[in-house]
C-alpha cells in the first residue's frame, strides 16, 4: 500500500500559495485495509476514509468509465490493481493531476509542471469531454488564477466548444451551475469564469440572460465600452476590487439582465430595463434555487441603482424613499451591499475604473441621518403606533432636508 498527495494541495505549494487542504490517493489497497488500519469510510459513491488522526481524505486510486449522457452517467471502479498514472488521468486539469510520495518526489505523468510554468490550464486527456461540470470547473479556475497570468489552453477551449455543440452542458443541474457560480464569484477574478463560459459557448445554456447582453449598445456617453455584455464583466471586476463580497458580486453581474430584453427599435436607451430585470432576476433564481439573501440584494441593486446614481439630485423625500424601499434602518448592512454593487456600476465601464463615487457618500450620510433621528417621550405622549411613525417619518425628512442643504454649493 503506497499514499500520495494529489490534486490541490501539490499544485498550490509549487505555485508559492497556501494550502488550504491536503487529499490523498492511496495505490494498492482495498477498503478492508483501511478500516483494518483505523480509517472511517465516507465515501458513497467510493471508498473515500478519514485518517484517523488527521481526519484528511483518504481515496483508493480508481478509474471512471462513461456509461450515460451528463455528469453523473459515470461507473466509479476501484481495486489495488490500479495505478496511480490511471487514477491521475481521470482528473480534468494537467495542474490538478500532480502528485507527492511519501518521500515528497513529484509525480507528474501529464506536464502539470510545465503548464504552470507557462501559466495554462490543460486538459489531461479526451476523458475531459465526459464530463460538462469540467466546463464550469476551468472557468472557475480561471477565476482564481487568472491574476496570476492563467488562461485556457487553446486546445482546451476549442474541446469545451465542442462539448457545447454536441449539448453536454444541457445535462447539467441547476444545483451544480449555482454551486460553481458561487464559488467562482468568492474568487480573485470572478469575471473571467464570466468570460471563459462567453467565449466557449456555454454561457448561452446556463445563464441565457447574461449572454443575450452582448451586443446590446448602451448609450456612449455613460458607457463608452457600449457593449453591454463587455459592461457586466467590467462592472464584476470592479465589484472584486470593491468588496470580497459574493453577494455584491452576484448582484452586480446581474443587475442589468433587462437591457437584454430592450426591443432594438429602442437602442441604445433601455427604458424601463430596472423592472424587466429584476422579473428576470426572479426567474433565475428559481431556476438556479439561489439563496434568497443573494435574491434579495440583486433586486434591490436592478431595481434602484439608476435612483441611486442620481442621488446628488434628488429630493429629500426621493432620497427617504429609497432608504426605505431599500429597509435600510432595519438592515443597514445590506444597504452597504447595494452602495458598493451600485459604486461596481459606475466603476465598470471603460475609463471609469478609478471614477468618484460622491453619490455613495452622500447616500451613506443620508442613512445616518436619518438614523440617528429619535422621538423623545413627550413627542410621542398621546400618539398612537401610527401617528408616531408619521411623526419620526416626518423628522427624518427634516434631517434629510437639512443635510441636502447642507451639501448645496
Amino acid at each position: 500500500m503506497q499514499t500520495y498527495l494529489v490534486g490541490g494541495a501539490v499544485r498550490d505549494a509549487l505555485l508559492g500559495l497556501p494550502v488550504r487542504e491536503r487529499d490523498w490517493v492511496v495505490v494498492g489497497a482495498t477498503p478492508a485495509d483501511l478500516e483494518g488500519a483505523g480509517y472511517r469510510q465516507v465515501g458513497r459513491d467510493f471508498p473515500v476514509f478519514l485518517h484517523p488522526t488527521t481526519h484528511e481524505e483518504y481515496a483508493l486510486a480508481r478509474t471512471e468509465r462513461k456509461t450515460g449522457p451528463g455528469y453523473r452517467g459515470f461507473v466509479t471502479e476501484h481495486s489495488p490493481e490500479v495505478t496511480l498514472e490511471e487514477d491521475l488521468r481521470r482528473r480534468d486539469l494537467t495542474i490538478n493531476a500532480m502528485a507527492r510520495d511519501a518521500g515528497g518526489a513529484l509525480v507528474d505523468p501529464y506536464g502539470g509542471r510545465r503548464d504552470l510554468e507557462a501559466r495554462l490550464l490543460r486538459h489531461v486527456s479526451e476523458a475531459f469531454a465526459e464530463d460538462p461540470v469540467r466546463i464550469l470547473r476551468v472557468a472557475r479556475f480561471a477565476a482564481r488564477f487568472a491574476p496570476l497570468g492563467f488562461r485556457v489552453a487553446p486546445e482546451t477551449l476549442a474541446l469545451m466548444r465542442a462539448m457545447v455543440a454536441a449539448g453536454e452542458t444541457a445535462a447539467l443541474v441547476p444545483e451544480r451551475v449555482w454551486q460553481e457560480t458561487a464559488r467562482a464569484l468568492a474568487e480573485p477574478a470572478p469575471q473571467a469564469f464570466l468570460a471563459v463560459l462567453h467565449d466557449c459557448g456555454a454561457l448561452a445554456v446556463v445563464y441565457p440572460e447574461l449572454e443575450r447582453l452582448y451586443g446590446v449598445p448602451q448609450p456612449p456617453r455613460w458607457h463608452p465600452e457600449i457593449d453591454t455584455g463587455v459592461h457586466i464583466g467590467l462592472v464584476l471586476e470592479a465589484a472584486a476590487r470593491l468588496t470580497p463580497s459574493p453577494r455584491v458580486r452576484f448582484a452586480a453581474l446581474v443587475h442589468d439582465l433587462g437591457k437584454g430584453t430592450t426591443p432594438p427599435a429602442e437602442w441604445p436607451k433601455h427604458v424601463g430595463h430596472e423592472e424587466r430585470g429584476a422579473r428576470l432576476i426572479d426567474a433565475l433564481a428559481d431556476r438556479l434555487r439561489v439563496p434568497n439573501d443573494y435574491r434579495e440584494l440583486a433586486l434591490l441593486v436592478a431595481r434602484h441603482h439608476g435612483l441611486c446614481h442620481r442621488a446628488l439630485e434628488l429630493r429629500a423625500s426621493t432620497v427617504l424613499e429609497l432608504l426605505e424601499h431599500c429597509d435600510a434602518l432595519r438592515r443597514p448592512e445590506r444597504f452597504t451591499e447595494f452602495l458598493l454593487a451600485c459604486e461596481a456600476d459606475l466603476r465598470g465601464r471603460a475609463g471609469f475604473a478609478e471614477r468618484a463615487y460622491p453619490q455613495g457618500e452622500y447616500l451613506r450620510a443620508a442613512h445616518a441621518a436619518a438614523q440617528a433621528v429619535e422621538l423623545g417621550a413627550a413627542e410621542r405622549a398621546g400618539l398612537d403606533g401610527a401617528a408616531i411613525g408619521a411623526r419620526l417619518r416626518e423628522k427624518r425628512l427634516q434631517a434629510l432636508a437639512a443635510l441636502r442643504a447642507a451639501q448645496a454649493p
